[in-house]
């Protein structure tokens, strides 16, 4: 198995969305500025990075993200064409679950690990979305934290990390990587 990375992108006052998440809106009132850096940028930095995600095997994501960005992803999930296995952490199952999908839902933390070792192989495994995160993190299943800083204050939202309860979780700076969209972040989790 590869690593466990959550990999997100956060406004410089510590937000991974804008206020008013919705199904019409799932990263809240001007939260798609936090991913112009990967979508919108011709620095090859950004590009390198965004290009790095197609050698991750598995995605975690919890039931909320799953909720508001499946009208979106459709079928081949959260990175469309590569069709990412993804797995929902979620104590129940939609009925309207794309046919042909590559979601599988499981009920538990260990059982998303377990599901994702068997799918990604000796690939790295990748987390969307700040609870299922934090829950993660709160275990001490997570190797790296890859942020990606944006030049952006968005004064409410949803937070990186509310609260992990418990003692501080040590990181590492092993990469910093200066772009005019963003600073981007890597950690490694001392274990």
């Amino acid at each position: 198995m590869g690593k466990v990375i959550y990999d997100v992108s956060m406004s410089m006052d510590g937000f991974i969305s804008g206020p008013n998440v919705r199904p019409e809106a799932g990263l809240g009132d001007g939260g798609e500025r936090l991913h112009e850096w990967g979508i919108n940028s011709a620095d090859p930095r950004n590009r390198e990075i965004v290009e790095s995600w197609t050698s991750t095997g598995a995605i975690f994501v919890g039931r909320t993200t799953y909720d508001l960005s499946v009208p979106y992803w459709g079928a081949d999930g959260p990175m469309g064409a590569a069709r990412l296995p993804t797995i929902i952490v979620s104590h129940s199952v939609p009925q309207d679950i794309p046919d042909g999908g590559v979601y599988t839902f499981v009920d538990s933390v260990e059982a998303a690990l377990e599901t994702a070792k068997k799918l990604a192989g000796d690939k790295d495994i990748g987390i969307a979305g700040g609870n299922i995160a934090q829950q993660f993190i709160s275990l001490g299943l997570v190797d790296e934290i890859f942020i990606h800083l944006v030049p952006v204050l968005f004064g409410s939202g949803t937070r990186l990390i509310e609260e992990l309860g418990g003692e501080h979780v040590q990181l590492e700076t092993t990469e910093v990587i200066e772009t005019k969209e963003a600073i981007h972040l890597r950690f490694r989790v001392i274990k």
